[in-house]
């Protein structure tokens, strides 16, 4: 679900049939909020783009008015309009091409989130200018988190790991009352593989990086993390950012955003926010963390990366 593999952990009495609700709840999340289908509230809002506003559920909503806010506090470099722009590259399906110049010039010309227009009374979304996209893949994952672990703990779980595939949630500590060992994406490497590991409990961790989605042409590849500057791949020396929070939509929101601002921008950013903490690691394998990482145990365990000051 959610373009990727689910795995959920649970330890107690009840654990079963919460993993069967929280599987239930990511279905409904996805089915609301989903591109990559014939129908969503998602979907509808962008036909009706430059016509009507949509009525939609207040979990879609909900997770709109937050994308709007990482929208204006990254001055658009994280952009929940950026759908013409994700259509137009295809990485990730087979239609995957980089674009014509005066393609990209048409699709930039349509995100810009100062467009979409919220009415809480109705519930109702409106995008001001037809063409104009939603696209909510650097932020529902996250909120699916955030809700899988309110599901856990409401059934008396207080022991799991939820892994929505690059979106990690450690509910608790593990049953023997130690901390959960998480390892962090290396980014040069598909989906599972570490470069470090960390100790945490009742946080999540979410990755961002060119290794997710990406294709290659004439030896050159092109990763999905888009400039909304540029309309191509974003290309600032970075190859992911790690977010460590206790809110997993912020997380998820915060690596797409952090990783377009770049090490510099980024690092300041992170460390002006309360209890957020943050791991860049550069194409040239150079590994910055803020200054709380340290508190979370946190070791380097391939030996090709290395630590730098910040």
């Amino acid at each position: 679900m959610l373009d990727t593999i689910i795995k959920i952990e649970a330890f107690g009495p009840n654990a079963s049939s919460s993993i069967d609700e929280v599987f239930a709840r990511i279905g409904d999340i996805e089915s609301k909020m989903t591109v990559n289908a014939d129908s969503s509230e998602i979907i509808e809002v962008n036909k009706l783009a430059g016509k009507e506003s949509y009525k939609v559920s207040p979990d879609t909503f909900y997770v709109v008015k937050k994308g709007l806010e990482y929208s204006r506090l990254s001055q658009g470099r994280f952009d929940i309009t950026i759908g013409p722009l994700v259509k137009l590259w295809g990485i990730g399906t087979d239609k995957a091409r980089i674009p014509r110049p005066d393609e990209i010039e048409k699709a930039l010309e349509l995100v810009d989130y100062t467009q979409v227009l919220l009415d809480e009374k109705s519930n109702s979304i409106f995008l001001k200018k037809e063409g104009m996209a939603l696209d909510l893949g650097a932020i529902a994952k996250g909120y699916a988190a955030d809700e899988a672990a309110r599901i856990l703990r409401e059934n008396g779980v207080k022991s799991g790991l939820i892994d929505l595939g690059g979106n990690i949630y450690a509910l608790g500590k593990k049953p023997d009352g130690k901390l959960w060992k998480i390892g962090v994406q290396n980014p040069f490497e598909p989906r599972g593989s570490s470069f470090a590991t960390l100790e945490v409990a009742d946080k999540t961790l979410v990755t961002s990086g060119i290794y997710e989605r990406y294709f290659e042409e004439n030896g050159k590849r092109y990763h999905h993390i888009l400039d909304t500057a540029t309309g191509f791949p974003v290309e600032n020396g970075l190859a992911s950012v790690t977010i460590i929070s206790e809110s997993s939509i912020d997380a998820d929101a915060m690596s797409t955003m952090v990783f377009s601002m770049g090490l510099d921008l980024g690092t300041k950013f992170i460390e002006r926010q309360k209890g957020i903490e943050a791991i860049f690691v550069t194409t040239d394998r150079k590994v910055y963390a803020t200054s709380g990482v340290k508190n979370y145990n946190f070791k380097i365990i391939d030996k090709t990366f290395g630590q730098e000051d910040i």
